[in-house]
């Protein structure tokens, strides 16, 4: 097995890295929280400003005069209608139609794209670009990534470009400079909240970092951790590959495969568009009835738990980070489906959950039960089917 290696942000990173606490994600070393709790790190992003480096990230430059056909080819959105400076969130399939791995796409010219994608990908676009004139680079390593997060974030990035960045729209891009570094800047995030990603090229990677946190101590800047992150995302009803899903070539049966209507993106399929990898089965899926699972936002009921804890004596006590496992859920005594992410959200003051369910299940207010383990015993906790996404936040978008 491989070392983990540092991001271009590694040395800044490990400096306020207190608990030395550091995870791998695709093989770099990404901090899994830097305080003494991650709740610190949540409540900069929610009330003030949190950076995370999102330089793990798999970045993929694809351009020439066929970049648009590769694009439409490969993604179930219509590309033929993304324009210059826009970016996509979008998922792409095998010809099955099961999701293979999801992500955005920026628009940077007219024939050239930044593609980012949470598994690698290159094998797979090359095999598409077969007979089409265009080129594709792995970028991952040259480029260079920070998220600013919260609702500071903008007052932030005016402070560093002197520049009103009330006019960048969500999921829209506007090139910047920063202490003489070119910045590409995108109104993107994983958090539900305001926010921007800055993507800068490697070796000025360390200038940005620094430029963040000397003109954010006054917007009360912090680092932001994995942990953290992965409650931000539940709140935002955002989906991760390994939790909600996992990728087509990674499953190992066809329980493990999802199309993209079973996770939630129906609005991201444009079956009128040109042909597609999957187009023709997601067709058929949707002629037969559509998806025969949905994912549903699920919240439990407090009193339920309170009464499970009594059983053992015990006060209510819930871990505070994001749980993965895939726990079972019930409507009266038959399986119904499973938990895929649930987490305590600080701002609702709820505990929440991600949940993929049978498609008679996941409805609005369907009364569900929801395995809860209290000291290595199992319990049944009664939940329910609520809308996505669970926080909503108008600042996001506006």
């Amino acid at each position: 097995m491989s070392a983990l290696v540092g991001t271009p942000f590694h040395t800044r990173a490990a400096e306020r890295n207190e608990k030395l606490a550091w995870e791998d994600w695709s093989g770099f070393h990404a901090a899994s929280v830097y305080h003494d709790f991650h709740d610190i790190e949540y409540n900069a992003v929610r009330e003030a400003v949190g950076v995370i480096d999102v330089s793990p990230l798999y970045k993929y430059l694809v351009s020439g005069p066929d970049a648009i056909r590769l694009v439409d080819r490969i993604i179930t959105r219509d590309a033929t209608r993304q324009q210059i400076d826009q970016v996509y969130y979008t998922p792409w399939c095998d010809e099955r139609g099961k999701v293979i791995d999801d992500g955005t796409i920026t628009r940077l010219d007219e024939t050239t794209y930044r593609w980012t994608a949470a598994e690698p990908q290159l094998r797979w676009f090359d095999m598409n670009a077969i007979g089409l004139d265009v080129g594709i680079e792995d970028i991952t390593e040259a480029i260079a990534a920070l998220a600013i997060q919260g609702p500071r974030s903008r007052a932030l990035l005016e402070d560093l470009t002197r520049q009103d960045w009330s006019d960048v729209k969500y999921y829209r891009r506007r090139p910047a400079e920063i202490r003489g570094s070119d910045v590409d800047v995108t109104r993107t995030g994983y958090t539900g909240d305001l926010g921007y990603e800055l993507w800068i090229e490697a070796d000025r990677a360390e200038e940005l970092w620094d430029a963040l946190f000397d003109a954010g101590e006054a917007h009360g800047i912090r680092p932001v951790g994995t942990r953290a992150l992965d409650v931000l995302r539940v709140e935002a009803g955002l989906i991760l590959i390994d939790a909600e899903y996992i990728g087509v070539r990674s499953a190992w049966n066809a329980e493990q495969e999802y199309s993209p209507f079973e996770l939630g993106m129906d609005r991201l399929v444009n079956l009128k568009k040109s042909y597609f990898n999957g187009k023709r089965a997601l067709q058929a899926e949707q002629a037969a009835g559509g998806p025969r699972r949905r994912l549903v936002g699920v919240e439990y009921e407090w009193a339920a738990i309170e009464r499970a804890f009594e059983r053992h004596g015990l006060p209510p006590v819930l871990s505070p980070e994001t749980s993965s496992d895939q726990v079972p859920v019930y409507r009266g005594n038959r399986r119904v489906g499973k938990v895929t992410s649930a987490t305590w959200s600080p701002i609702l003051k709820r505990l929440i959950a991600l949940a993929s369910v049978g498609k008679d299940h996941a409805e609005i207010g369907t009364k569900l039960h929801a395995e809860f383990t209290i000291e290595a015993r199992h319990h049944r906790v009664a939940a329910q089917v609520v809308p996505l996404p669970f926080l909503d936040l108008p600042r996001k978008r506006s």
